[in-house]
């Protein structure tokens, strides 16, 4: 099953870009400004440093990594090496998702922001043969001020790879409501909603996203579980959730992966996808995502090739891009016999 795994073309829609930092890359980072930052210098003692009492000191260790992206270099190598993993992979193509405030806090001009992550993104499809495409988020617990500057950039410096408009960070004390003439304004901009909900909250958080931001799709969603109407509405409206199984461990949103209510929400005919999140924080990768998938839904080679499809029927990928990516999915299932 791994090798199989290891082989398929996938999506990705729910990575998240600092995130993605590989282990080498951060410490590098750290090495640079090891006289202003608490992040290990030791690709070893980044293992420690990457376990997490809760989500909020997740949070926090986050920002951290977060404050080691000081010039328009750093973000240019590590947008590309992240498609560099990515593309390792087998995937071919991502939904980044990017949290430019974070970074043009720390100093880093907008437009040189947005141009660094482009020439990644061009440089990517042209030399690893995986397409990026952009979700710009607001970071929840900088509250409005970034709700408002995340939608400027957005508007104003308009990427050619940007597709949607997000909302992550912690959840509780964040009402999704509240951002909701931020959501509007992107929506009528043409960017897909895709806001995360029901990680670390419960069931009103999902309906909130759909309700006030028109949610597309919705990063995690796994509370939904606790409210049988919600359910069915996703399943029924063809809401796609995107999960992350390991995540949701690694940060306590779950107990453990037997009690991962993934198996719940197929049965329920909830639309997912699988994906990463932060793989290397949380110690995965989008291939292992799948095989923990595999296992918690008792999957043959044919269960996970459909699960792969689902990835790419969730995307914001065009029709005919959509269909060549399932029709390759299938030739390679048809290969590996």
């Amino acid at each position: 099953m791994d090798d199989f795994i290891a082989g398929l073309p996938k999506v990705e829609l729910h990575v998240h870009h600092v995130g993605s930092a590989l282990p080498r890359i951060v410490a590098e980072l750290a090495a640079r400004h090891a006289d202003s930052t608490p992040v290990p210098t030791d690709v070893d003692a980044l293992a420690d440093y990457f376990t997490f009492r809760d989500f909020a000191h997740f949070i926090e260790i986050y920002l951290s990594v977060v404050d080691l992206i000081r010039d328009q270099e750093d973000v240019r190598i590590l947008t590309f090496e992240v498609a560099r993993e990515l593309a390792r992979q087998n995937v071919r193509y991502a939904e980044l998702t990017v949290t430019p405030y974070s970074h043009v806090k720390r100093g880093i001009p907008a437009p040189a922001f947005c141009e660094a992550i482009e020439d990644a993104r061009i440089r990517a499809e042209s030399e690893l043969g995986i397409v990026l495409r952009w979700c710009f988020d607001i970071p929840g617990e900088a509250g409005l001020p970034a709700a408002e500057e995340t939608l400027r950039i957005a508007l104003d410096e308009r990427p050619d790879g940007l597709i949607s408009f997000g909302l992550a960070g912690p959840e509780l004390g964040v009402p999704r409501a509240a951002f909701k003439p931020y959501f509007d304004q992107a929506r009528a901009a043409g960017l897909h909603s895709v806001p995360h909900a029901g990680e670390t909250t419960g069931p009103e958080t999902i309906w909130d996203a759909i309700r006030h931001l028109h949610a597309e799709r919705i990063g995690h969603g796994i509370s939904c579980v606790q409210d049988p109407e919600l359910v069915a509405y996703l399943a029924e409206h063809r809401i796609p959730l995107e999960v992350a199984p390991t995540s949701n461990v690694r940060t306590r949103a779950v107990p453990s992966l037997a009690e991962h209510p993934l198996p719940a929400l197929v049965k329920a005919g909830v639309a997912v996808s699988i994906n990463s999140d932060d793989p290397p924080m949380f110690g995965t990768t989008l291939n292992q995502e799948y095989a923990v998938a595999a296992d918690l839904l008792d999957l043959d080679h044919a269960g996970v090739a459909d699960l792969a499809r689902a990835a790419v029927d969730a995307s914001f990928l065009p029709a005919p891009d959509k269909a060549r990516l399932r029709a390759e999915i299938d030739a390679y299932l048809v290969s590996a016999g």
